[in-house]
């Protein structure tokens, strides 16, 4: 029997459909950059999800890459030690919307209409759509001993990720908030270079089992440490957009995903997705 959404989301800890719970979120990202809600899943969804990963984790399709902290390609007219061009390591595995079964836990909830509208509320926008494309709506990420996320701004506005298995050791997410400002074209490359060299204090999110993280990332330089211990660290991404019929490029899927997937004669593309 299917569970419903409900029987995912401890109500108790997080009341979706509370006007407070909802400002008090809202407030807080606006102030931090990011909420953390533990225990916003069930101990049963959990499961059901961390399960529906382990049977399916032979499907994933694993990257190892360098990069740099703009994600952009390199700059010949910097050095090669310019923060624009210095480069740090990413790794990980990743499985796509389409294979994680239909009507699976993860799928219940992207889809639930009084979790959409939730995050309506809280990133302040009239409306969320999935993907045009069936690969990149929901995905989960897993990262085994050494693999890591390096230091990175993102692309996109926001981020929605649920923890659920985190590593033994290791695979901590760091950030430091503000560091430049995107939208001003201010990249701010003596705080990038501090970073990169472990010369600045970073923030760090402790992120159990069933915790949901919404992260401001465009301006705030974050990463994952390298992932110690024999467990898997596994992550949910859900990804939306604030406009219907939006694909991920034909390049970012092959290179995110390896693959393409059948995309809608309408599917607009766009080169945005999460490194996470």
């Amino acid at each position: 029997m299917q569970m419903l959404t409900d029987e995912l989301i401890d109500a108790r800890q997080c009341p979706l459909g509370r006007a407070a719970f909802r400002v008090r979120c809202k407030q807080t990202l606006d102030e931090k950059g990011v909420v953390v809600l533990p225990q916003f899943l069930t101990r049963e969804a959990v499961a059901s999800i961390r399960g529906d990963g382990e049977q399916n984790q032979h499907l994933a399709f694993y990257t190892s890459s360098r990069h740099n902290i703009y994600l952009k390609p390199f700059d010949p007219q910097l050095p090669a030690g310019h923060p624009r061009n210095r480069e740090v390591a990413s790794s990980k595995g990743c499985i796509t919307t389409d294979q994680i079964p239909q009507g699976s836990a993860l799928h219940r909830l992207y889809d639930a209409p009084a979790f959409r509208d939730f995050l309506c509320a809280v990133f302040d926008v009239p409306a969320l759509f999935a993907y045009a494309d069936p690969l990149s709506s929901v995905n989960l990420h897993f990262a085994s001993k050494g693999q890591e996320l390096g230091w990175h701004y993102d692309n996109s506005s926001f981020a929605i990720t649920l923890m659920i298995q985190p590593a033994e050791r290791g695979g901590v997410f760091e950030y430091v908030k503000g560091v430049r400002d995107a939208d001003k074209g201010e990249a701010n490359y003596p705080h990038s270079a501090d970073i990169l060299d472990g010369a600045m204090p970073v923030q760090t999110l402790t992120m159990n089992a069933g915790t949901l993280v919404l992260f401001r990332g465009r301006n705030s330089m974050h990463r994952v440490t390298p992932v110690q211990g024999n467990t898997t660290r596994m992550l949910a991404v859900l990804a939306y957009n604030t406009e219907p019929g939006v694909s991920l490029s034909e390049s970012a899927r092959m290179t995110f995903y390896g693959r393409l997937g059948d995309v809608g004669a309408n599917g607009l593309a766009q080169n945005i997705a999460p490194l996470r």
